[in-house]
């Protein structure tokens, strides 16, 4: 997803941030979540809506950022105990000296989806292939310039034998005006769930892959961090977030249909509860929370090698996965 200092209105029309209820118990811990909106950010609104945090004993108060930037170094100073954003960011904060660590993933596979206009009749990335070297008119694709966004469709078009020359690509910076283009007929989009699946259940668009298919089952969107001293100085916050989010986790797994009912207290997101289950139910693996740490890597070097990224920090350099680990056996 994003990973550059934009501004995404879409996140801006589509998102409320909750604040925290006025007649919170004043027993339970406060904390604060930065998050965007995106479809792997559930389990933190469900957490919220169902009490599953405050049965952790915590008063989570949730705050919407349009801007991952944003996002980042409202963590990075101080006025956040923890942050949802794309993967991408943390590397960012490192490479500038904050020891932002990651704890897990937010929650959620396959929410980056490559979709295409329905009336090309394009249901796979061999399907794209077939196409190209059948001589037909050469496709427009949208992607977020210097993103995973981007990065699935290198990596797909890589994979099939097709490269960046045989389709193209056009180059945004703004979620929603990749949205508007899609619509307004630009034959591929890379975007991400559940908007894509909002179109997909339309029967305007057809998925052709996703960041699942591109990397790996359990290939993250975005995932929860917080500061060093956070993980060194309040360890039992760190674990009572985790146990919520699992809490809220098990709902939507096991009872869509209930998730979907707390969802509509908040009004995360904005599309049909018919859109929401869709995106849930195609997801290729239930919700969880350890990522695959090994395709983020692979994401990292290759947006280093397109000049996207800097430096050479590791993903073992930040992320602490040990305890939301032992969490999830």
């Amino acid at each position: 997803m994003v990973i550059r200092n934009t501004v995404s209105a879409l996140g801006a029309a589509i998102a409320l941030s909750v604040a925290l209820p006025a007649n919170a118990d004043s027993n339970l811990t406060p904390v604060t979540v930065g998050h965007l909106v995106a479809l792997d950010m559930a389990p933190l609104f469900v957490g919220v809506e169902s009490g599953c945090f405050e049965q952790q004993g915590l008063a989570v108060d949730t705050r919407f950022f349009a801007n991952p930037g944003d996002n980042n170094a409202a963590l990075a100073g101080g006025s956040l105990d923890f942050n949802i954003n794309p993967f991408t960011l943390p590397f960012f904060a490192a490479s500038s000296g904050v020891p932002v660590r990651v704890v897990a993933a937010a929650g959620g596979w396959g929410v980056m989806e490559v979709i295409a206009q329905s009336e090309l009749d394009l249901n796979s990335m061999e399907d794209l292939k077939a196409h190209v070297e059948s001589g037909g008119k050469k496709l427009k694709i949208a992607v977020l310039q210097g993103d995973t966004l981007e990065l699935i469709m290198t990596t797909e078009l890589k994979r099939v034998g097709l490269s960046a020359d045989d389709v193209e690509f056009i180059y945004f910076d703004d979620l929603l005006a990749m949205v508007q283009a899609f619509r307004s007929g630009v034959d591929i989009l890379s975007h991400i769930k559940p908007y894509t699946s909002e179109m997909i259940e339309q029967g305007r668009a057809t998925m052709l892959t996703n960041n699942a298919k591109a990397w790996a089952d359990k290939a993250p969107n975005t995932v929860v961090s917080a500061l060093q001293s956070t993980l060194d100085e309040r360890p039992e916050v760190v674990e009572s977030l985790l146990k919520g989010m699992l809490c809220a986790a098990d709902i939507i797994n096991n009872d869509v249909d209930k998730a979907l009912t707390l969802l509509q207290g908040g009004n995360y997101y904005r599309v049909p509860d018919a859109v929401l289950k869709q995106a849930f139910t195609s997801a290729p693996e239930p919700i969880s929370f350890t990522p695959d740490i090994e395709s983020i890597q692979y994401v990292v070097d290759e947006m280093t090698k397109m000049g996207y990224i800097g430096g050479d920090i590791a993903a073992v350099d930040i992320f602490r996965t040990d305890m939301i680990e032992s969490l999830e056996q």
